[in-house]
């Protein structure tokens, strides 16, 4: 049988891929992303990547760590929130970098950066193996087609067993659905932090040469279509002051150039003609002005009003759209609304609900798993987000830029399926020493939370596995760390959906609420701690309707903690008793946001995080019970 004849017998998706081995492929690019789980090591590497082949340093002259993580908050969490891509010279070709996001929270980023590449770097730590991120990205790429460099990272952390992570690298593989030639990876031993890679753990190299020679001869180059019709893929979106939304993604044929008209569609809408007004390209961490890009370039254009992740860009002669990228659904959402309070406009550069709702349109601008509604009656938005972590970044980064605002309690988003409610359920790994395996497992069991595996490791640590539905995980986390007295690990990620559970959270114990503003007093809260947590210091500023401590027991009680000592010229016993205050509780945001329950907000300003009633008018609060 001939060639041809050959091709046009073969199934629809053989022939497509007989058809791609006879196009030639680009020998000067390669386009990779790196996936693995939270702290395994992804920013560390590509820093030492980066500096291997051209040296970068911050303005004071010294070497900069982390380049990647360019927000604040990613380097104090010491986390990748943001995908971001970069690129590096080796041996006169092009390798294109992408860093991901290692949190299930920030998933949607990972889902469409992998349309962008041809293979990926999956970085999995010596002594953890493969976590629960790591599975969710590795399923995505390789129901992709796409070729994955097994690297081992921190080999020389004590105690670790980098043959045993690779066992497991390779069960999980067999377990996701690989193709043989996906289970056929190179495999690469490596040590980011000292910026050395090689095949053999027990003789470590110089530097990364053998980590960019896998990459070169593994990693397929894009397709050479310069001669088809322009097609691109929009994957991304970045915003500008001076030129509106920014599509970022990748030419899959065709060449484009700054000042061509272009026609702007996806599959659900009508073709559009736009002008690309700027064309840029990226060499090194800067997004440079290019003039033309061809099949395989990952670029960045400016001038597509309206665009949309998804969106095909393609010549305006011969328009057409791509397969479209289905972006998945919000988990959690919270009410967002101006600070009401007294103290509003203290500390804060923007606090009416105008600026807040400007902000948070301008964030769904570029941040495509957050989904902004605004609230039918009232003076709020409902803000939708794929979890606890991605909303509380955006309440945190907002706080940071001189917001104020109050948030509600979380509320899980059900969906309905032939007549059935479902919930979202997690998948949960925990790690804990082997004497708080009960008080784990009576927890979690509390929690109606589903068993998948445990095993006890030889450091005496037990590693558990579990489904549990996101409306059970909230809160969790700060009960796992008083059982295991800080010495736990969790992780968790987004699973699916399943039927509603019957679970409902441990009722949490009622508060104390200020009665009137004022200035804490040592005095009041001598006499209050006794009956329970205090949530504030003396001399602190408060307000009526201020959630001021927790109380022993399951109901609210009103309190003065502004009540001084009365002053007197009697002699008595206790005058001179001394004051011993216990430290106050200090939550943190997610904690703040964990605790409040439905009739409560979190106050959050640029220097202060407060609980408060949503109703601070104590008379007004009872009324309102009354009618319920």
């Amino acid at each position: 049988m001939t060639p041809a004849a050959e091709a046009a017998s073969a199934p629809k998706g053989e022939k497509e891929r007989m058809q791609q081995e006879k196009t030639a492929r680009r020998a000067d690019l390669r386009n990779i992303a790196i996936i693995a789980h939270v702290d395994h090591g992804k920013t560390t590497l590509v820093d030492a990547m980066l500096k291997q082949t051209g040296a970068f340093t911050d303005k004071s002259g010294e070497e900069a760590v982390c380049i990647m993580d360019s927000n604040d908050l990613e380097r104090e969490r010491g986390i990748t929130i943001l995908s971001k891509n970069t690129s590096v010279r080796r041996g006169g070709a092009t390798i294109h970098i992408v860093d991901t996001p290692g949190h299930a929270d920030f998933g949607s980023e990972v889902e469409r950066v992998l349309r962008m590449v041809d293979g990926v770097l999956l970085l999995v730590d010596a002594l953890d193996g493969p976590m629960p991120q790591t599975r969710f990205v590795l399923k995505k790429s390789l129901a992709l087609g796409l070729r994955p460099i097994v690297v081992i990272n921190k080999v020389d952390r004590p105690n670790c067993d980098p043959h045993a992570a690779l066992d497991k690298v390779f069960a999980l593989f067999m377990e996701l659905g690989a193709t043989d030639e996906q289970l056929d990876f190179p495999v690469v031993y490596a040590v980011g932090r000292d910026g050395w890679a090689s095949p053999d753990y027990h003789k470590p190299a110089k530097d990364l040469s053998y980590l960019f020679d896998t990459i070169m001869k593994h990693v397929p180059g894009p397709l050479d279509l310069d001669a088809e019709p322009l097609r691109a893929l929009i994957t991304m979106l970045d915003y500008s002051s001076y030129t509106g939304r920014i599509g970022v993604g990748r030419i899959v044929q065709g060449v484009i150039s700054s000042g061509q008209a272009v026609a702007m569609g996806s599959p659900s809408s009508q073709p559009v003609t736009r002008k690309v007004m700027q064309l840029m390209g990226y060499k090194g961490l800067d997004r440079v002005g290019i003039k033309t890009a061809r099949s395989g370039d990952i670029i960045a254009i400016a001038g597509l009003e309206g665009v949309e992740v998804g969106d095909t860009v393609s010549s305006a002669e011969s328009p057409g759209v791509l397969p479209g990228l289905e972006i998945e659904q919000p988990t959690l959402s919270m009410e967002f609304f101006a600070n009401d309070g007294p103290f509003s406009g203290r500390e804060g550069k923007f606090v009416t609900i105008t600026q807040i709702r400007d902000r948070l349109y301008r964030e769904q601008e570029t941040n495509v798993g957050l989904k902004v509604e605004e609230i039918p009656g009232q003076a709020g938005f409902k803000v939708s987000g794929r979890g606890e972590l991605h909303l509380s970044i955006l309440i945190e980064t907002m706080r940071r830029e001189g917001y104020e605002l109050c948030v509600s309690k979380m509320a899980v988003i059900t969906k309905e399926e032939n007549g059935v409610t479902l919930e979202p359920v997690e998948y949960l790994i925990l790690d804990a020493p082997a004497e708080f395996q009960g008080a784990v497992m009576t927890g979690l069991g509390a929690r109606g939370a589903q068993m998948k595996n445990m095993a006890t490791g030889d450091d005496g640590r037990v590693r558990f596995e579990y489904v549990i539905s996101s409306r059970a995980l909230i809160g969790f986390k700060s009960e796992f760390m008083t059982f295991t007295r800080g010495s736990g690990l969790m992780h968790h990620s987004f699973h699916g959906f399943l039927p509603e559970g019957n679970f409902s959270r441990p009722p949490r114990n009622g508060v104390f609420i200020a009665k009137e503003s004022g200035q804490s007093a040592g005095y009041a809260l001598n006499g209050l701690q006794d009956h329970g947590i205090m949530f504030v210091g003396p001399g602190e500023d408060i307000y009526a309707g201020q959630v001021v401590g927790e109380h022993c027991r399951g109901n609210d009680l009103v309190t003065n903690p502004c009540k001084e000592k009365k002053q007197t010229n009697m002699r008595s016993s206790t005058s001179d008793a001394s004051i011993i205050l216990t430290p106050p509780l200090r939550m943190s945001l997610e904690q703040a946001i964990e605790y409040v329950e439905e009739d409560e907000f979190v106050e959050v300003t640029p220097k202060s995080l407060r609980l408060r009633k949503k109703i601070l008018d104590h008379s007004m609060r009872k009324r309102s019970e009354k009618d319920e």
